[in-house]
């Protein structure tokens, strides 16, 4: 990392990196393990969905391990750098979260089930960190892209708060917010299917082991 705050802090767009107007460096044309674009054009039908969940590298395969999942990168979102670098986004001054596109088949896996997967891969509760992980990057977000995606965001993070209290974890932190205005930068060659390429690599996405209800209705209906 470029530097260690003792309390990570979002920077004001003032202070933030800024960023180059092409990226750096190329990105694969196709999944590693899926063998479908990265970048599109995608299918007719496909939707698409943003998280962050910590580390990417991990995030990501829960993503491609999931059925109906047709493609999945990982790139920055969430911030105000144009075209970071991974140096830049670890550094804490772009703003942005460790992201997975997710690229998806909703005649077969909904966008709830993808959110009981995001739920249940780490905990939502800690604030700018996961685990051992600490940093801006590391803090959890869904970035919507339809007004049904944000409802059923709402939705879930209700739902899932009620069981999580229940089991005596604290508040989630997650930060939902539209995706438009909030561009996906890819990220480098080597951060795609991360942990294809490097099975023993490492990985610090962990749960809070909780279940997480879907398709439950928010309460008080």
């Amino acid at each position: 990392m470029f530097l260690h705050r003792r309390t990570p802090q979002l920077p004001t767009p003032q202070e933030a990196l800024r960023g180059r107007p092409t990226p750096e460096f190329t990105v694969p044309s196709r999944h590693t393990v899926l063998g479908n674009a990265l970048l599109g054009p995608y299918p007719d039908g496909l939707e698409v969905a943003d998280f962050a969940m910590g580390c990417f590298w991990g995030a990501e395969r829960k993503f491609w391990q999931t059925d109906g999942v047709w493609t999945t990168l990982v790139g920055y979102q969430g911030g105000y750098t144009e075209n970071p670098a991974y140096e830049e986004v670890c550094s804490g001054l772009t703003g942005h979260t460790e992201a997975v596109r997710v690229v998806y088949d909703p005649r077969v896996v909904t966008y709830e089930q993808l959110l009981k997967v995001f739920w249940e891969s780490h905990d939502p509760t800690q604030g700018f960190r996961q685990g051992n992980d600490v940093g801006t990057q590391y803090r959890s977000a869904v970035y919507t892209h339809s007004p049904a995606q944000a409802a059923a965001v709402a939705a879930s993070r209700e739902a899932y708060q009620q069981v999580l209290t229940g089991s005596g974890h604290g508040e989630i932190t997650t930060e939902i917010l539209p995706a438009e205005g909030r561009p996906f930068w890819p990220a480098e060659a080597a951060h795609q299917q991360y942990l294809d390429k490097n099975p023993a690599g490492y990985c610090g996405i962990g749960g809070t082991g909780v279940s997480c209800p879907i398709g439950v209705a928010p309460a008080g209906e």
